[in-house]
């Protein structure tokens, strides 16, 4: 079971971006010489958690997507997410885009609380 501050979210969300994420950061400067000076440092915070439904096992209602709206229209919230067992701060990576997207499983002209959505949400721990 996967739930955000207190949301209830489909267990068989995918965090697509788990293994993609490097906790040691690094940057490299060119000097005005022409030498090259690198500096590692181990990146304490901010993992990428992309979480991505796409099947039919992971669908939300509207209610739930209205809910997750309401959570990223708020600026610098700091939330508690369990990922099946596994309890992390997190807040909404707004960096690429929208911190959550949720597309209609059925196209309705009138979607009503009960209608079914997927939907992606864009985290990141701090």
């Amino acid at each position: 079971m996967i739930t955000l501050d207190g949301i209830t979210l489909p267990g068989d969300l995918e965090w697509i971006d788990e293994h993609t994420w490097s906790s040691v950061g690094q940057t490299k400067t060119v000097t005005l010489t022409g030498a090259l000076i690198i500096e590692e440092a181990a990146q304490l915070a901010g993992q990428p958690i992309t979480l991505v439904g796409g099947q039919r096992a992971c669908l939300v209602t509207k209610a739930t997507v209205e809910s997750l709206q309401a959570l990223a229209d708020q600026a610098g919230l700091q939330m508690s997410l369990d990922y099946n067992g596994t309890v992390m701060a997190v807040m909404f990576n707004r960096e690429n885009g929208e911190a959550a997207e949720a597309r209609l499983f059925r196209r309705i002209a009138d979607p009503q609380p009960t209608d079914l959505f997927y939907i992606t949400i864009r985290l990141m721990r701090i």
